[in-house]
């Protein structure tokens, strides 16, 4: 069973995605809240394995309220999954770096929906890769990535977002070409098709770049690579 704790200010959009998740098997929707701040406190107190979270809401955003619950959380922490729109918004770069598991479109299906809860809730680290991909690569094209780090960090706690990326020269070989794939959008099982490995090889290369440049997801991951300059906006590998 799938706790999950439902997050937006909009009563009618939590309303509705509460009642499909709580008409699904396998999942209980342990709360519902309309700001960041009722996040937190709800997220302290039902332990949810799952946080839908809205972005934008008055008083404390969405990212702020993914900063505190990740923080204050006792292992193992909730996933927190992103609801944003199609258009491109700042914040979700900011969100990718607090900590963020992945994103959640708001026009997605019944069918979408369910899979990302399914998907963040058993320990996928990004739902859609090949979002997140073309979401950074907007920000960048229109901000840059030293001016989407401010930007984000403007929204919720410019210190934490302000951070220089991770060096990358700890990384081998083998490694850095996983995570350049992984930033272009590709699955594992893509990634094990192009370089001629397992699966189970690039989820190993994957697990111990995040533990040598100190990420938590797969999305950070995805950051990283843009900020360090791995890879670039429109460079294609999808």
């Amino acid at each position: 069973m799938t706790r999950v704790l439902v997050v937006d200010d909009q009563f009618l959009i939590r309303a509705g995605l509460a009642g499909l998740l709580r008409a699904a098997p396998g999942i209980e929707v342990v709360g519902e809240a309309s700001d960041g701040a009722e996040a937190v406190e709800l997220a302290a107190t039902t332990r949810p394995d799952v946080v839908l979270m809205d972005i934008r809401m008055p008083g404390m955003s969405g990212i702020v309220a993914t900063e505190k619950i990740l923080a204050e959380a006792p292992e193992p922490p909730p996933r927190v999954l992103v609801l944003t729109t199609f258009d491109l918004d700042e914040y979700v770069y900011g969100a990718l770096r607090a900590g963020a598991s992945g994103f959640l479109l708001k026009d997605s299906g019944p069918e979408r929906l369910l899979a990302a809860v399914a998907a963040v809730g058993g320990g996928d680290a990004l739902f859609a890769p090949s979002v997140t991909c073309r979401l950074v690569e907007a920000f960048a094209r229109q901000a840059g990535a030293g001016a989407g780090a401010g930007a984000a960090g403007a929204g919720a706690g410019a210190g934490d977002c302000a951070e220089q990326p991770p060096d990358l020269r700890a990384l081998t070989l083998r490694e850095v070409e996983v995570l350049k794939l992984i930033a272009t959008g590709l699955s594992n099982a893509d990634i094990a098709d192009r370089l001629y490995i397992s699966e189970a090889t690039v989820k190993t290369h994957l697990n111990r770049t995040m533990s040598k440049l100190d990420l938590d997801s797969r999305a950070q991951a995805v950051v990283v690579a843009y900020e360090t300059g791995l890879v670039t906006p429109g460079s294609g590998g999808r």
